[in-house]
């Protein structure tokens, strides 16, 4: 199961960058609901919210370290079937970043809630969404 997760989200993440960059890229940004979210076209050569610019080495080897991290705690630690859902989730949007990273030096992203300072795609969500599901339960259900 859990590999299906991850390769799920890499897919998606994957396929998603593949039409931004098809159909996104020539226009820049698309308005999906006006003065609050659009679709813009980025080229994240740091992390969130454009820390650490052009850093690409580094971030190719700390995700490879994170995600052999993952892998070893998905493999061989018991746990619940929550937390390797989540540590799956997590992992396959770290992939599909360190995808983009390895084969174009950079992240795409496209999601701009106008609300919102940074500008994140499907893997980013993937990380975010996964780990306040870990961190909620581990604070509220004592998973393992």
């Amino acid at each position: 199961m859990e590999a299906i997760i991850i390769v799920l989200a890499v897919i998606l993440d994957q396929l998603s960058k593949y039409f931004v960059v098809k159909y996104l890229k020539p226009i820049g940004t698309f308005p999906v609901i006006k003065k609050f979210f659009y679709l813009t076209y980025i080229q994240n050569r740091g992390a969130a919210f454009g820390i650490m610019q052009n850093k690409t080495l580094f971030f190719i080897i700390i995700t490879t370290i994170v995600g052999i991290a993952l892998i070893y705690s998905i493999v061989k630690i018991p746990g619940s079937t929550a937390y390797k859902f989540t540590l799956s989730m997590i992992l396959g949007g770290a992939i599909g970043n360190l995808i983009d990273r390895i084969r174009l030096g950079y992240v795409v992203d496209f999601v701009d809630f106008r609300v919102f300072p940074a500008v994140f795609n499907l893997a980013d969500s993937f990380i975010v969404v996964g780990s306040f599901i870990l961190a909620y339960f581990i604070i509220f259900k004592g998973i393992k």
